[in-house]
């Protein structure tokens, strides 16, 4: 029986200027329904425009008790479209587990009502490794989730897992796994390319000491969350240089929720009541992980 995702009201952020190739450019203006339109202001217009305005200009009154904005948390099903991810013994693909378990956790963060919720993808759609960063990036995110479920070597290893960036890999099988993620691109055809080697050290060298120690925190929050309820890897928390979590300002981590190599973990995510409890975990490893950061939270 062919494992279908779950369906919900595909109201999330979509990433289809980035699926078409579009790439913004000086003149043109993202739209926040992911359009863009052509800005041909006159540099003396605009200049003075913004004479006759600067003086108006203050910072916004705070009114009472006014909240501030919830933080948004990214969510990035892995793989998607054309690249299906793994493929476990029984056919299910990562891909759509990916997705499942991404937006049952987009539900459970939603139903605490303390934060805003954005997914790189709302489909079945490819995005390049770059696009999903960058979509982080235009929405402001606090926090980047990725969401897999990958295959190894060892059809014997189970366990759930999670990633941060790092120049170079905790483990042989780390390395492995990073470099399987980071080869996604190849789904994009030529228009896509993945930066080389040098590049992305330039890129890595260029992540904030303050989002590592975020990426690392969340990562632990993930490991105590998990413990109690999901089985996990030898060193749950392990490190390498993957492509998806390069921001440079922006926490990230890489939660892999069992391996579609190992037949249990393939049946286990088949089954909406374990993402449901894999994405519990993951809800409860957010809340620690903002209540200990002391960012502002709506409630």
């Amino acid at each position: 029986m062919a494992f279908q995702a779950d369906k919900m009201d595909g109201k999330t952020v979509t990433s289809a200027a980035v699926q078409k190739g579009v790439t913004r450019r000086s003149g043109l203006l993202y739209l926040g329904g992911g359009g863009l339109v052509a800005a041909s202001v006159p540099v003396n217009v605009w200049a003075a425009s913004k004479q006759a305005t600067a003086h108006k200009l203050a910072a916004p009154a705070i009114i009472g008790n006014a909240r501030p904005t919830a933080p948004l948390v990214m969510l990035d099903p892995g793989h998607g479209g054309k690249d299906p991810g793994a493929i476990g013994y029984t056919g299910t693909y990562e891909k759509h587990v990916a997705e499942a378990a991404a937006q049952e956790l987009k539900r459970q963060l939603l139903a605490t009502g303390r934060y805003r919720v954005a997914m790189t993808r709302a489909g079945d759609h490819f995005v390049p490794l770059d696009g999903r960063v960058e979509l982080a990036q235009q929405h402001g995110a606090s926090l980047f989730i990725s969401m897999h479920a990958d295959a190894l070597h060892s059809p014997q290893v189970r366990g759930a897992s999670v990633y941060t960036h790092s120049h170079g890999a905790s483990d042989s099988q780390t390395a492995d796994l990073a470099k399987t993620e980071n080869s996604a691109d190849r789904y994009g055809g030529p228009m896509v390319h993945s930066a080389s080697p040098e590049v992305q050290q330039i890129l890595a060298s260029l992540v904030t000491e303050e989002t590592r120690k975020g990426s690392a925190h969340m990562a632990q929050a993930v490991v105590s969350a998990f413990n109690s309820r999901v089985l996990l890897l030898p060193h749950p928390h392990r490190h390498a240089a993957f492509a998806v979590l390069k921001s440079a300002q922006i926490p990230s981590v890489l939660v892999e929720m069992g391996f579609m190599s190992n037949r249990m973990d393939e049946a286990a995510l088949r089954q909406a009541g374990h993402r449901a409890m894999v994405a519990g975990a993951m809800r409860d490893a957010v809340n620690r992980y903002f209540a200990s950061a002391g960012v502002g939270l709506a409630g």
